[in-house]
């Protein structure tokens, strides 16, 4: 950090008889840069201790040297970067012990949840992967902003598919078997048998939640990324060998085979279509008599409000860098972006041709839930 952009420190006034120092000058908006700022290095740091395996090696306490022997890592590093996370209380240590070789370090049960459980309603370290794929990327989008195109998804790497699998993955894993009673006739039928298509599956967590909550059900995935269809079958093979599902690299938009669908479910995707009217079309036409689509999508506010609350913010921040890029780079596109209102929805399933949209009463948390029917 230059000293340029360091917040100002205060110094004594020496024309102050007193010698007190003053307190510094802030407009509030300078000290809330400098908190982004530090809150995005520990993500930085949150994002190296993921893809190390760091956090899974705390799992039981151990110094400087016994971390890095356990995750085949420099012990520089390892001091430099366990020191970080203690200063910045995201691990545990004895800060009494002096001596830095002899200190221990280790993980509360709090940070286990929010760091290292896959699927614990705290664990949102993911945040972290979906911050560096935007960071990745940011120079594309610069240039898309310049020239009105789109920065398709594959630029945003790895680390955002990643990020963007694993941060839904507790809330399907917990929450998605609930959310379908949205449509409740729909979930007893399902626990009959039936068919489920998951349009937009990403990783596969939904899917795979969906088999195991309705294992009587034929439950397939279908996604137009082909990197994210090879994470999805591999995350059922490691992690649910026995779950009968299936995935497919398909275009939502496009004219889809399967048919006889009792529920279709699109999930926190439809904003980052080019063509979501189409997409629903396509939902509706493969329905089976008296299916539905169930839409989870953001929880934003009705109407544009500024300033904004926080989960408001947030969702703006991922569209002016990844959402509003991803729709834009195929054309034409509907160019909707993460802050799809509750009227845009019933708008595009009206276009789709859906006699009604209904918006759920379910709590499901980042999202509102909408049941669409022909």
């Amino acid at each position: 950090m230059s000293e340029a952009t360091m917040i100002p420190t205060p110094t004594a006034d020496l024309d102050n008889e007193a010698g007190t120092v003053p307190e510094p000058t802030t407009t509030g908006l300078d000290e809330r840069l400098f908190e982004a700022a530090v809150g995005t290095l520990e993500l930085l740091s949150i994002h190296l201790g993921r893809r190390l395996g760091l956090y899974e090696h705390l799992a039981e306490a151990g110094t400087v040297a016994e971390l890095a022997d356990r995750a085949g890592i420099d012990p520089r590093y390892a001091r430099e970067w366990l020191e970080q996370q203690a200063v910045a209380g995201l691990i545990r240590t004895d800060a009494t012990v002096a001596e830095w070789d002899r200190r221990a370090y280790w993980l509360d049960d709090e940070q286990r949840a929010v760091l290292v459980e896959a699927e614990d309603p705290a664990h949102v370290s993911p945040f972290a992967e979906m911050v560096v794929g935007i960071a990745n990327a940011i120079g594309d989008v610069e240039a898309a902003y310049r020239t009105g195109g789109g920065v398709p998804y594959t630029t945003y790497g790895k680390a955002f598919r990643d990020g963007q699998a694993a941060i839904n993955r507790p809330a399907y894993a917990s929450e998605l078997a609930d959310w379908v009673e949205a449509a409740p006739e729909l979930a007893e039928r399902l626990r009959a048998g039936g068919r489920i298509v998951d349009v937009g599956c990403g990783g596969g967590w939904s899917t795979i939640a969906l088999a195991r909550a309705f294992p009587d059900a034929e439950v397939v995935g279908i996604d137009a990324d082909a990197a994210s269809i090879d994470d999805a079958r591999a995350n059922a093979a490691s992690t649910a060998p026995d779950v009968d599902v299936r995935f497919e690299l398909l275009d939502a938009a496009d004219p889809i085979e399967e048919r006889g669908a009792d529920l279709v479910l699109i999930l926190e995707a439809l904003h980052d279509m080019a063509r979501p009217a189409e997409a629903l079309g396509t939902a509706r036409r493969i329905l089976a008599d008296g299916g539905a689509v169930l839409v989870a999508d953001e929880k934003v506010s009705p109407t544009f409000v500024a300033p904004g609350d926080e989960l408001e913010r947030m969702m703006y921040g991922w569209s002016v860098s990844h959402c509003l890029p991803v729709a834009m780079a195929e054309e034409p596109s509907a160019a909707i972006g993460t802050v799809i209102r509750p009227s845009t929805v019933k708008a595009l399933a009206r276009e789709a041709g859906f006699a009604s949209t209904e918006l759920s009463d379910i709590d499901a948390g980042f999202f509102n839930l909408y049941v669409l029917r022909p």
